[in-house]
């Protein structure tokens, strides 16, 4: 009797509270690591050369990157009282500020100024947050699958970019660079199909690992640079000044705020579909306080606004591994990337088409998830399915089209240039207008030519009094033999005797 109580207390009332070993923990919140690394290191390479840093002032940005990265992400998947989702989320760097932090460079602020707006949005955005959760209610499977397959989709082209060898790089698109790519996918499909369960589970990590060294044999990977540079170094605050606080640049990163806040909260609905757990508006409202507290914190040590990963999403649906202790033993992996940069410049020498073959499975089976949840969707004397054609479609226009927006202001652009904030938003609006507006003002939409016919049903009583041959034709219930079985109302068959032959 103790044992069986013993163990009752040992299993975790929610998913994402399993614990693994810590070997098995840290393996796994490895792959996290490098499934989000290059997306990490991105942003701060781009507004470093922006910014006209040196190389090295750029290696300070993205050792912070990597240091606020990981703090953040233990505080999202660990929490505490008010901040915190407790889902395995890894956080980062976003990437929708960057053209805002672009323009406020432009306007001549430099850093301080990019700083200054990021410190003072974060701040407004804690006081926001529990509002903004409370949207959560209109955010029913409809809405969610939406969310979570435009993110898979949105996703794709970044894979594919790598895959080709990175944006900017000498040999993008090389035949070379794509059969590493394939390469690198084909391993994981192998090694997810015919490999142990353990050996499934760290099929993203092992395929990385393997693909990088066929690359290293016919000479695609260099680690001379490893090992230049500082080997420890702690991120210092304020190493680029003190920021300065311009109200334009707060008002356009409160814009870029905003769209942090869609993002990450269809991440977190997206990740609570995957584990199968609850996620109401306090959660969602303690992610979003995450993200705004590590976003206030990060300007002091030099990086930028913080948001979760979409793409580690995908990574928790094909492992299959929900614990976010094992995300948080990711986010440790990053603090200590960020502390220890040449471990950083050990990672980054894994090839970008490498990353890319992995990514193509990783953001497809987020994609995938997205249509298992459309799949649950009642379409039936509705409007949902034009919600879903509608928001697709508008999400995808910036994916396709990536210029489509650039005669629009800089606070449109922000918003509707990503696919996942576009498509979100359009679902939202088309769900509340159909599904709650309409629906109240007794409008006969289910009429529309986009409405879905409904299920035929049959009681199943009716299916008692059938024998094998009957079929029914032209109104009348014929039985094998031709003859023609008399059908009446309900109710009216006469009670049959049991004793009487």
């Amino acid at each position: 009797m103790g044992r069986t109580r013993s163990a009752a207390k040992a299993t975790p009332t929610r998913p994402e509270d399993t614990k693994l070993g810590l070997g098995p923990t840290f393996a796994y919140g490895l792959q996290h690591v490098l499934t989000m690394y290059g997306g990490i290191i991105a942003p701060p390479l781009v507004i470093g050369q922006a910014a006209g840093l040196s190389q090295l002032e750029i290696g300070v940005l993205i050792a912070s990157a990597l240091f606020i990265g990981g703090l953040a992400t233990i505080l999202q998947t660990i929490g505490i009282p008010f901040f915190g989702s407790q889902l395995p989320l890894v956080q980062g760097v976003s990437f929708a500020g960057v053209a805002t932090m672009l323009a406020i460079l432009s306007g001549g602020g430099g850093l301080p100024a990019v700083f200054g707006a990021i410190l003072a949005s974060a701040v407004i955005g804690i006081l926001i947050a529990p509002f903004f959760a409370m949207i959560v209610k209109f955010f029913p499977p409809v809405v969610t699958g939406v969310v979570i397959t435009s993110i898979g989709l949105t996703l794709i082209p970044v894979a594919g970019t790598w895959a080709m060898g990175g944006a900017g790089a000498p040999d993008f698109g090389d035949p070379a660079n794509l059969g590493l790519a394939g390469v690198a996918l084909l391993i994981m499909v192998l090694l997810t199909k015919f490999g142990t369960p353990a050996l499934a589970r760290l099929a993203i990590l092992l395929s990385l690992v393997l693909a990088t060294v066929v690359a290293a044999f016919f000479g695609r990977v260099d680690f001379a640079g490893a090992l230049e540079g500082p080997i420890f170094a702690v991120p210092m605050p304020f190493q680029f000044g003190l920021p300065t606080f311009e109200p334009a640049a707060i008002i356009s990163m409160l814009i870029v705020v905003l769209v942090t806040f869609t993002e990450t909260t269809a991440d977190i609905l997206a990740v609570g579909e995957v584990v199968g757990t609850k996620v109401d508006s306090k959660r969602i409202a303690a992610g979003l306080r995450a993200d705004m507290l590590s976003s206030a914190v990060s300007p002091i040590f030099n990086s930028f606004t913080q948001s979760a990963f979409a793409q580690n999403v995908g990574l928790v649906a094909i492992t299959k591994v929900k614990s976010r202790y094992v995300v948080a033993a990711g986010g440790v992996v990053l603090v200590l990337l960020g502390v220890l940069p040449v471990l950083g410049r050990i990672v980054a020498a894994i090839p970008t088409p490498v990353l890319g073959g992995v990514g193509v499975a990783l953001f497809g089976t987020v994609a995938a998830s997205g249509i298992a949840t459309l799949s649950k969707v009642d379409y039936r004397n509705n409007l949902n399915l034009i919600i879903v054609a509608i928001s697709l479609a508008f999400g995808m226009l910036p994916v396709v089209l990536p210029a489509i927006y650039d005669a629009f202001p800089t606070w449109f652009q922000i918003i509707f240039h990503s696919g996942i904030s576009s498509a979100t938003i359009m679902a939202v609006l088309l769900n509340v207008l159909f599904n709650h507006v309409v629906r109240r003002s007794n409008s006969r939409g289910d009429r529309s030519t986009f409405v879905a016919a409904p299920t035929r049903l049959v009681p199943e009583e009716a299916l008692t009094a059938l024998e094998e041959g009957d079929y029914y034709v032209g109104g009348k219930l014929i039985d094998k033999d031709g003859a023609e079985v008399r059908i009446v109302p309900t109710g009216s068959i006469p009670a049959v005797d049991p004793e009487r032959p």
